[in-house]
């Protein structure tokens, strides 16, 4: 019998959500009827998610969203999947849908925001010589995959990136700036603080990062790596025409796409890892995650003190070895 086709969603909207948490819950009932999985954020300021279910059931949220007058022209970006890309499904309601907590210096995009940049023009300028890239993704996602000669901020998290840039604007300041994200929706909300900073010459990608490598023209082309998304996947590719890896194993630095949670429950680090580091270091980022008690790689093993023990001691040798090779 042939498998049932799933599909992923991805789509944002800013528009006016009058009680927002009110209607968090019975979108919430909505989609779980529908027998959907996946997150989605609900603020007074507009909607922000990823859902997966069949074709059928993506198609039939979809319709209903669009019949909605406040969701009417709202864009989906469809990627095909093998199944779910989510355990559960979550609505919750937020106070901002992307969070910079900017307080009095907030932006609204319906009001300003950066030049949109379809695909076409966005791979045109980046071939420019004159103009500065800048990745408004997290550091963990720039490590898996960004566009070539991207800048990559030394971020966490989004609400970071505004400190970033006030101790970084000689590197923006007086020159034409490219911004791009996954979906488009952090880039919308950042551009137009971009913009009240005085940094004027911006144009932000249409759709981010997703509908760039949808694109039939530009292929995604003179992007490298995978795209980090926040669900089961993890990344999805986007260069059709050129594959280039440019994440690297946390512990040899050889090329690896292989993203893993540190098994320190407390730690939980992602961290780029292939199978055989991954079996050798415990899946942990340090030797005291993998002295925690409740590590999670030595009680899926079923791991002794002894077997442990053992395992500590190949790593220190093979530390030491490293030490010496340098």
């Amino acid at each position: 019998m042939e498998k049932e086709a799933y599909r992923v969603l991805l789509y944002y909207k800013f528009v006016t959500v009058e009680n927002p948490e009110e209607y968090a819950e019975e979108h919430l009932t909505f989609c779980k009827d529908l027998g959907l999985r996946g997150r989605i954020l609900i603020a007074e300021e507009g909607i922000n998610g990823t859902v997966s279910g069949t074709v059928e059931q993506t198609q039939k949220y979809m319709d209903t969203m669009h019949a909605d007058p406040r969701f009417k022209d709202m864009v989906f970006k469809i990627d095909e999947s093998d199944g779910h890309a989510f355990k559960k499904m979550h609505v919750r309601h937020r106070d901002e849908l992307v969070t910079l907590r900017l307080g009095e210096e907030d932006t609204d995009p319906t009001q300003e925001t950066a030049e949109f940049l379809e695909p076409k023009e966005f791979y045109e300028e980046l071939q420019r010589d004159d103009v500065v890239v800048l990745d408004a993704r997290n550091d963990y996602e720039y490590d898996l995959g960004h566009f070539r000669g991207a800048i990559r901020p030394d971020i966490r998290s989004f609400r970071e990136l505004p400190e970033w840039v006030r101790e970084n604007k000689d590197k923006l300041e007086g020159k034409r700036v490219l911004t791009y994200c996954t979906g488009g929706i952090r880039c919308e909300k950042f551009t137009g603080w971009l913009k009240k900073e005085g940094i004027d010459d911006v144009g932000q990608l249409h759709g981010g990062i997703v509908t760039y490598g949808q694109d039939p023209e530009v292929k995604g082309e003179l992007w490298d790596g995978q795209c980090y998304v926040f669900d089961e996947r993890i990344s999805v590719p986007i260069n059709q025409v050129k594959h280039v890896v440019v994440g690297r194993d946390y512990f040899t630095g050889e090329p690896c796409e292989r993203y893993v949670n540190c098994a320190n429950p407390e730690c939980n680090e992602q961290i780029i890892m292939s199978e055989e580091s991954e079996h050798f270091y415990m899946r942990s980022c340090s030797h005291e995650c993998r002295v925690h008690p409740r590590n999670r790689y030595a009680i899926e093993h079923k791991m002794t003190d002894e077997e442990i023990d053992e395992k500590l001691q190949a790593i220190e040798e093979q530390n030491h070895m490293n030490k010496q090779a340098q």
